[in-house]
């Protein structure tokens, strides 16, 4: 999988993730810290990347979009070190990487995570007059 890390993500967890196969890059190394959170969308759905970020800006951008791509991966955490991110990040990549490659967006928690297919699809609430 191709993987963008957003700047609240250390580097150690990119190192992790190329030890372990994956094409990953941090904003940081391209000079982009400063890029706009749509900037970085566009370049995430440009080379085919998943989004991993702390951010959650990015799945309400995504949300609104109504795009199919690019998966985002959340990460909502009270202990946000490395190791504790690499730890969920391996359990959501082995269980969900299907979700990803069709378009997600995962919200990840310290005991669980939520998987939303994308697009996302607005409720429609009918309401009847009476």
């Amino acid at each position: 999988m191709k993987f963008l890390a957003d700047m609240g993500i250390a580097q150690i967890t990119v190192y992790w993730l190329r030890n372990n196969g994956h094409d990953t890059i941090h904003l940081r190394e391209q000079n982009l810290h400063r890029a706009s959170d749509t900037e970085i969308l566009k370049k995430a759905k440009d080379e085919g990347r998943i989004v991993l970020t702390c951010d959650l800006d990015f799945g309400d951008l995504m949300a609104a979009s109504g795009s199919f791509s690019p998966s985002v991966i959340i990460f909502r955490l009270e202990n946000e070190k490395p190791d504790n991110i690499n730890r969920r990040l391996f359990h959501v990549l082995n269980e969900s990487a299907n979700a990803l490659e069709k378009g997600a967006i995962i919200s990840v928690e310290e005991t669980r995570y939520r998987v939303r297919l994308l697009p996302i699809q607005p409720k429609h609430y009918l309401q009847e007059l009476t």
